[in-house]
């Protein structure tokens, strides 16, 4: 599969955007194709959780960990998912939050995301190889909804 990479300066702190992303258990009320999450252990800076993706008739379960690394005040926070168990051959995922200064002192935050993964299933790569540009841009574009429904939108 192709990976995705997007770099992004979204007008939220670095803070609210980790913290957008580290609440997985949220992901089915916002993310497209995200059924169910279940949290598997959870400590303080480390999250194990079992997701169900499905689109259609297709549903799969795949089992990752979080590793979350705040930002600071003026360090860069990132969380980096490792793939565990479920139909992957691989899924490689991270997130890199810089905080940035913004017009008139507003906090914004330079958004680093990738994404690399494939499927087991000659069957998911293929249905999954057709859209998978669009479907990149769809997640992020959610979280970018999600970020102004928590946050409000940009001052």
């Amino acid at each position: 599969m192709p990976a995705h990479q997007l770099k992004r300066c979204l007008p939220y702190s670095a803070q609210q955007l980790f913290d957008l992303v580290a609440d997985v258990e949220r992901y089915p009320e916002f993310l497209p194709w995200c059924q169910s999450v279940r949290i598997i252990n959870h400590r303080e800076n480390d999250i194990v959780a079992e997701v169900v993706i499905g689109y259609k008739i297709f549903r799969e379960s795949f089992l990752s960990q979080d590793i979350l690394t705040p930002p600071g005040p003026r360090s860069a926070g990132r969380i980096d998912v490792k793939y565990r168990d479920g139909p992957f051959r691989y899924l490689n995922n991270s997130w890199v939050f810089t905080p940035q200064d913004g017009p008139h002192g507003q906090p914004h935050c330079r958004v680093d995301f990738h994404i690399d993964f494939e499927f087991r299933s000659p069957l998911f790569r293929a249905m999954v190889g057709a859209v998978f540009d669009k479907a990149m841009r769809r997640l992020v574009t959610s979280f970018e909804n999600r970020a102004r429904q928590i946050y409000g939108p940009p001052v």
